[in-house]
């Protein structure tokens, strides 16, 4: 096996144990999601620390579509710090690149 088929290897394998993360998290923050947003908790720490948590995940679609639903929550309680999370995302998440298409 050349160096070239090894680090390929070692791509993929680092690929699919990201996958299997983001899917983990999907399923460990959901039921903390459903929980803030069926109780309408009005926990801001608990709602920032969740926030915070789901933003290293939100590459994956499940855990993006929590952010948002949790940000559409907590826009209500506190504009300004939602207004910062979505900042956040933008930063980690949103390329230049996608920034100058048409």
């Amino acid at each position: 096996m050349s160096d070239y088929d090894a680090l390929c290897k070692a791509i993929g394998a680092l690929a699919k144990d990201m996958r299997a993360l983001q899917q983990q998290a999907a399923r460990q923050y959901q039921p903390v999601v459903d929980d803030i947003l069926r109780t309408r908790s009005r926990d801001v720490r608990h709602i920032e620390h969740t926030l915070d948590r789901l933003l290293a995940f939100c590459g994956h679609e499940p855990v993006l579509r929590m952010y948002k639903q949790l940000c559409r929550h907590y826009w209500h309680i506190d504009p300004a710090a939602t207004a910062y999370y979505i900042n956040a995302y933008r930063e980690y998440w949103d390329s230049d690149e996608q920034d100058h298409q048409p």
